[in-house]
């Protein structure tokens, strides 16, 4: 039996900041110890981490890894491995990759390679079209972690605009489903504005006047509409407005809420005067946007309208970014800097350390019902962080670990750093170096709020 005891940490977990250790054995938490516990006799592995949180592992429900068909841009080895080195111990990949995963087998091939090769724990949306409702009626809720749904915004042939698909999606899915939201109308008729007033050289500080506020509340308040309507179980990716809080009604504890939504790091850090010195990095959809949506977007994530945070990591290469406005692909690379860059918030005295663990472990574990996971807790997988409060360190090239080899992030300074991460038990990544014997574990889900 493998043995690991972590001590003298300060352990944040479930709203409480307190010294204490952990008691590990093979995959599992045996035991929480408060400071003065007695600790239990072992021969394994000894960490002793005074001066460090120690924290569940985040979990990422919205990335995008690029591979099977897009691996020029990263893949599941390369990302899950920058993932883990920022603390990010279990992700949740989208289907729009080469092919698009929208049947059950080529689901099943993602999470073959994934487990041969990621460090991290897995699973995979399933996507959505208006001609694969066979696929999502017959998923299993227990195996997969939702469906995507491109509401209004096209993504290959996965816009899913049909009426009857989207009531039968609505009415009848086993899984959650996951939503992205912008109306395609609204920036189709924007697009040609644009093109009248700028030709094909279109500023990219105009991206959130293509993909205005406007686009993102009509398509979020059909999800909304349909959701109540049906009792779905929906979950609004990347939030990016101050207006689409209003949708956000739903007092039920966490666990229960039927309609949730998320806020990605790059829509807390940025606004659009970033544009002016970002270009085309900060380049995503929804568009980054106002400091007033900015500051309402914190606001929601404090008050609890906003349940969790992600990344909607999605790298491109460099030579893609530099492209003119039209050619520049949206998404960038973000897993291994969105917890250091949300303990910025804690550092400036803006969020206190439990209500980030909150956010990024606790809620995604709760509103996707993923089992033994996403909190320090007796029966659960020891998947932890310890991160050295105090170590301040600056982004550079020469630290990246994203395939792309570049980040948004750039000459920023952090002042909080990942020194360890384990994954079921087993260290991982330790101060920069990597344990390459283990690989990560296939999530399960009880489908919370069904």
């Amino acid at each position: 039996m493998q043995t690991l005891l972590i001590t003298e940490a300060t352990i944040i977990n479930e709203g409480r900041q307190f010294k204490g250790s952990v008691f590990i054995e093979d995959n599992l938490i045996k035991a929480v110890f408060g400071e003065g516990d007695r600790l239990p006799d072992h021969t394994g592995q000894t960490i002793r981490a005074g001066g460090k949180y120690l924290i569940p592992g985040v979990i990422d429900d919205q990335v995008h890894f690029r591979e099977p068909g897009l691996t020029h841009k990263g893949d599941i080895t390369t990302e899950s491995r920058a993932a883990i080195a920022g603390g990010v111990t279990s992700f949740m990949d989208m289907p729009n990759t080469v092919p698009q995963t929208t049947t059950r087998q080529l689901l099943e091939e993602k999470f073959k390679r994934a487990a041969e090769v990621s460090p991290a724990n897995y699973s995979f949306y399933l996507g959505a079209t208006n001609d694969n409702l066979d696929e999502i009626l017959n998923a299993d809720p227990a195996e997969v972690c939702g469906i995507k749904v491109f509401m209004g915004s096209s993504t290959g042939n996965m816009l899913v605009d049909n009426p009857v698909t989207l009531k039968t999606l609505f009415s009848r899915s086993p899984l959650l489903i996951a939503v992205h939201c912008e109306d395609e109308s609204i920036i189709r008729t924007n697009v040609e504005a644009a093109r009248t007033r700028f030709g094909d050289d279109v500023p990219v500080y105009f991206h959130p006047v293509i993909r205005n506020a406007e686009a993102c509340y009509r398509s979020s308040h059909m999800a909304v509409e349909l959701a109540e309507k049906y009792n779905t179980r929906l979950h609004i990716l990347h939030l990016s407005t101050a207006r689409e809080l209003e949708l956000l009604t739903d007092s039920s504890p966490r666990p229960s809420k039927k309609i949730t939504a998320e806020v990605c790091v790059h829509h807390l850090l940025f606004n659009e005067h970033d544009y002016f010195t970002h270009g085309n990095l900060i380049k995503w959809n929804p568009a980054i946007k106002s400091e007033n949506d900015r500051k309402a977007l914190l606001n929601g994530l404090l008050s609890g309208r906003i349940d969790i945070v992600a990344t909607d990591h999605a790298p491109h290469t460099l030579a893609e970014k530099q492209n003119t406005y039209f050619r520049t692909p949206s998404g960038g690379p973000l897993v291994q800097h969105s917890l250091p860059a949300m303990l910025e918030f804690c550092h400036n005295g803006i969020m206190q350390p439990w209500q980030v663990v909150d956010k990024m472990c606790h809620g995604p574990a709760d509103l996707f019902g993923i089992e033994k996971r996403g909190y320090i807790r007796e029966g659960y997988f020891a998947d932890l962080v310890l991160v050295d409060p105090a170590s301040k360190w600056t982004v550079s090239n020469d630290n990246l670990l994203y395939k792309c080899g570049w980040s948004p992030f750039t000459g920023m300074t952090f002042h909080s750093k990942v020194t360890q991460t384990i994954v079921n038990g087993n260290v991982i990544y330790k101060d920069g170096k990597f344990n390459e014997e283990h690989r990560g574990m296939r999530l399960r889900f009880r489908q919370a709020g069904n």
